[in-house]
């Protein structure tokens, strides 16, 4: 999934950040790959100097113009990491909640649930607040299903990112 995020990162370390955007880009659960797009929220704080602690959610609706039909994928995660003045790096764990079509190797269906997997992100700022952001989700999708055998899901972003502070 591409993302147009607005992230927020402080260069001070009692600041906290917060952060809104919309993404746009995909979704795999299964063998297919789903556009989708999408808003999400943020909110960073700097507990020591150089360590970084992150709350973000994003919800990707998958569009209805695809085979199968419309879905909702929204992942909440929780990070730590490290940040400097023009960048910063966190990783941690990431709940989802989904509803969306997803195919196996010969059957297509519906897939429901809740799932658990890790979050990775970074952002570069290249000009004042202005930067690029990367992050990757891979969630394990538990149960049974002939739909989905492999049990995973995966959601890929980047965009452009913008940084506000808050004291």
């Amino acid at each position: 999934m591409v993302v147009f995020p607005l992230v927020a990162v402080s260069a001070q370390g009692e600041a906290s950040e917060l952060s809104a955007g919309v993404s746009f880009g995909w979704v795999q659960a299964g063998t297919a790959q789903r556009l989708a797009m999408g808003p999400h929220a943020g909110l960073s704080w700097r507990i020591e100097r150089d360590l970084l602690f992150k709350v973000h959610d994003q919800c990707s609706v998958v569009l209805p113009i695809q085979v199968g039909g419309a879905g909702v994928y929204n992942h909440t995660s929780v990070a730590v990491g490290y940040a400097w003045k023009s960048g910063d790096v966190s990783a941690g764990p990431s709940p989802a909640v989904y509803f969306m079509p997803a195919c196996g190797s010969t059957l297509c269906g519906r897939i429901a649930g809740m799932a658990v997997g890790g979050h990775a992100q970074m952002n570069a700022y290249v000009a004042g607040p202005l930067g690029v952001s990367v992050s990757a989700n891979v969630d394990w999708i538990g149960g049974s299903s002939l739909v989905l055998p492999g049990h995973a899901s995966v959601i890929v972003v980047a965009g452009p990112v913008l940084r506000w502070s808050v004291k």
